[in-house]
Formats: C-alpha cells, structure tokens, sequence
C-alpha cells in the first residue's frame, strides 16, 4: 500500500510539471508552425549584436542574459523617464512597475536599455518571467508574464508614461530561439511595444515574442 503511494505521488508530479510541455505541444506549437521569424516591423534597424556567451548556467532574473548574442549600443542615450506602468486586462495585469533604469526582472518588468519607451516612435521591448502556469500569480514578478501565450492578435496592452495612457494592439506573435535578436528591431514610423518572455511555460528554452502598435483609445 505504501509503495502504492508513493508511485501515485510520483506519478502527480511528474503531470504537475509536465502536462504544460505536453499541453504546449498539443496546442500551442502549431500555431507558431514556422519556427522562422515572421517580421511584421520591417528591419530598418536593430540596436547592435554581438557576445557569443552560453545560455546556460545564467541567472535568468537578470535580463541581460536573455539574449547571449545581443549586446546593445554603449552609446546610448538615458530613458526620459525611470518608470511606468503596464496592463494587459485579458490575463489580469494591472500596472505592473516597469523599470527603464536597471535589468532586474526578480523585482519589476524590464524595459530594455536601448529601445524605445511606449508613446514614443521606436519599439519599446519589455522582458518579463514566465513559470509553469500552475503558479501564475499577476502580482508576482517571478510569474506576472506566465500567461502571455493567451493573448492573441488584436488583444490590448495599456501602459501609463507619466500620466498619459498609451493602447497597443497586438498584432504578431512568433516564438524564436535565444540566439535571435529580432525582438529587438526598432522602426520608427510608429510607437511599437513588444512583450518577450521564455517558453515554453516553466522553461528557457525558446523565447515568445508579441509585438503590438500604438492604437488610438
């Protein structure tokens, strides 16, 4: 009887953590059939590449360890403002801190160095932790972006720049592999803000990535 136990709690955990790979198999990976990457904003500039380091043995709530093969410009210049805030009312975010200043995702929502902000022309690109989706919790900065592989085209992220507020509407979702630093992109005949988190769910192996444009409230 206690063996018997003991192999059905195994049994319960290997689902608990499995049944989100199996899931994002089942239904989510033929969406993004084409591994390739599909690039809605056109390539007229990305910040800079380089480094060549390793993807594993990183601390992943730092965000710069992301994209071993993307190092942003030294000449940058400094984000006008320190923070804002970020909603997405679809899977329960509500002005989540983002930080334009330090890379720190353990603590807030990151908007990397070296693009834009929101309202602003250019692609403001903002990192955020995903976990299995078991433990999604919107207030948790460890877990707040657990959930994004819900949204879909035309769904919308509100943030707020100094008192004003910004809608984009999401109109591309890829999902590339760490040594792809097309998220990144920046063009400027709008304001674009672009999400990137890991997945699958609970994973670093690949990143998703939804890019959204400025829409008028």
């Amino acid at each position: 009887m206690l063996s018997f136990g003991i192999i059905f709690l195994g049994l319960t955990i290997l689902l608990y953590v499995f049944s989100p790979l199996v899931m994002w198999q089942i239904y989510i990976v033929p969406i993004f059939a084409s591994q390739n990457i599909t690039t809605s904003i056109p390539r007229n500039e990305i910040v800079n590449q380089g480094s060549n380091d390793s993807i594993t043995n990183k601390d992943y709530t730092d965000a710069k360890n992301w994209f071993p093969y993307f190092n942003p410009s030294q000449a940058l210049e400094k984000p006008k403002v320190s923070s804002y805030t970020l909603s997405i009312p679809k899977i329960r975010i509500k002005d989540a801190y983002v930080s334009t200043i330090d890379l720190d995702l353990a603590k807030h929502l990151v908007n990397y160095q070296g693009t834009s902000i929101p309202g602003e022309f250019g692609n403001a690109v903002i990192f955020g932790h995903s976990t299995l989706p078991q433990l999604y919790n919107p207030k948790d900065y460890k877990t707040i972006f657990a959930n994004i592989h819900k949204l879909q085209i035309g769904d919308s992220i509100y943030s707020n720049v100094n008192g004003v507020t910004y809608l984009h509407k999401i109109f591309n979702i890829t999902v590339v592999n760490p040594n792809n630093a097309s998220a990144f992109e920046q063009n400027y005949d709008n304001s674009y803000l672009t999400l990137v988190t890991c997945t699958p769910p609970g994973t670093v192996w690949k990143r998703l990535v939804v890019k959204a444009r400025l829409s008028v409230i």
